[in-house]
């Protein structure tokens, strides 16, 4: 199979497999994080084909949609790409980053897993985390968690565990502190660092104008 079709394939697998995903996390902000992944990799001696792999197949089964098991993801990635009949040293390059892509899998400590790849991927997938684009997917997580968009009584908790972060039901507000704010100085190449740079002051800019509108101001 060739590079070409192996990538039109996985596309339509990723297309099916999250057509009734929850809109953060569905066919969409794949195709984002792809296209954000190719941009970033222009500029990166990285292996094309791990990286398109890897971004497209990041998310297939996120953990918290799946009660918190990270498990399910990597095994429905490896399996769907054996059955392509990909080298071994691809899949699980591939299996790789899906396990250590994630925020939450680097919090209490970072991955000993490395690869250029993995950075360009993360990078990519950390971008649609901010800006405009970061705001919409954040309060759309909040709304389908039932949770409040803001309550000043309750603070920001910047100390917490894996297990306290994947369990939070905080205000949606909080998240831009305990998370997406922290983003900026955790990009990993030189283009993501850019990007992320114009899309953080973005969302500075906004909890800016929600706190002046929360307390009236004109």
């Amino acid at each position: 199979m060739s590079n070409h079709h192996l990538i039109e394939t996985t596309k339509a697998f990723v297309k099916e497999t999250l057509k009734d995903a929850e809109g953060g996390h569905d066919w969409f902000h794949i195709e984002r994080v792809y296209n954000n992944a190719l941009l970033i990799s222009k500029n990166e001696k990285a292996d094309k084909l791990v990286v398109k792999l890897g971004a497209l197949l990041h998310d297939i089964a996120d953990s918290k949609f799946h009660n918190g098991d990270s498990t399910i993801g990597p095994k429905i990635a490896g399996a769907f790409l054996l059955k392509q009949n990909v080298d071994s040293a691809t899949i699980n390059h591939v299996i790789k980053i899906i396990e250590n892509i994630s925020y939450s899998s680097n919090i209490e400590k970072p991955s000993n897993f490395k690869s250029l790849e993995l950075d360009v991927v993360q990078d990519a997938d950390r971008l649609d985390a901010l800006g405009a684009i970061g705001i919409a997917r954040t309060f759309n997580y909040g709304g389908f968690k039932d949770r409040v968009i803001y309550n000043p009584d309750i603070k920001p908790n910047l100390e917490m565990s894996k297990a306290e972060y994947k369990a939070s039901t905080a205000p949606t507000i909080n998240h831009f502190y305990e998370k997406l704010l922290l983003l900026k100085d955790k990009m990993n190449t030189k283009t993501g660092k850019q990007i992320a740079k114009k899309r953080h002051d973005y969302m500075v800019d906004f909890l800016k104008q929600f706190y002046a509108e929360w307390e009236g101001e004109k």
